[in-house]
């Protein structure tokens, strides 16, 4: 596994199209990476995740992958030095049952609505509608980390501790679909409680909208405190 660090120029034109337009940003990160038949999803078969940060003066973006990207091909100007590409594994720390660790997620929180008169057991996947509501979206957290082999901590307040705050609208358009995504930050603490289940979720993501800078899952250890 690969994880790039772009340092973006906000003055770049190309740039500022992209924040405009989420799926413009999406092809530039894709553009790393080798072209794939169109029967298979390039972002899928790369494992591509990426995420806008913000920093004090402007945006750094992270991507990670299983094959090593080739940045040559970004547009002029697009980034202020270097992109700096290594080996993820170093920036992980241990993941073990029990053991706390910070992370950062940024996702797509959805819950599924049904048709009016739909009979249960029979509904499909029904359409998928943002969750809005800061108790709502830890919830959601809760049930990902059910899957995913974490927990969420409660902090001395008896709250989960985890911090979720609402980000800019995401909004673009791609050949056929206009798109719309309401991402949400989740800045806090997990404890493991399934290694290889939470391992899967750092290589594989969190959530919907993985194209479009949703679903990385970024992992710290905690220091011990006396």
């Amino acid at each position: 596994m690969f994880l790039s660090r772009l340092t973006v120029d906000v003055t770049s034109r190309s740039f500022r199209r992209d924040l405009a337009n989420v799926h413009e940003m999406h092809r530039t990160v894709m553009s790393a990476y080798p072209d794939i038949t169109a029967d298979t999803p390039a972002r899928a078969h790369c494992g591509v995740l990426w995420r806008l940060d913000e920093r004090e003066r402007g945006f750094v973006i992270f991507v990670q992958s299983r094959v090593e990207p080739k940045w040559a091909g970004l547009p002029d100007g697009y980034v202020i030095k270097e992109p700096e590409v290594g080996p993820l594994e170093p920036y992980l720390p241990t993941i073990e049952p029990g053991r706390k660790l910070g992370f950062r997620l940024v996702a797509n929180p959805t819950r599924a609505v049904f048709p009016e008169g739909s009979v249960p057991g029979n509904r499909g996947r029904g359409k998928p509608v943002p969750v809005r509501m800061p108790a709502e979206q830890l919830d959601w957290l809760a049930r990902k980390g059910e899957q995913h082999g974490f927990v969420l901590p409660l902090g001395r307040n008896g709250e989960a501790d985890i911090a979720p705050a609402p980000r800019p609208k995401l909004t673009g358009r791609s050949d056929k679909n206009t798109i719309t995504v309401e991402p949400v930050r989740f800045d806090g603490h997990l404890v493991v409680t399934d290694a290889d289940s939470m391992r899967a979720a750092v290589f594989e993501g969190i959530g919907r909208a993985k194209s479009y800078g949703c679903g990385l899952l970024s992992l710290r250890p905690v220091r011990a405190t006396t």
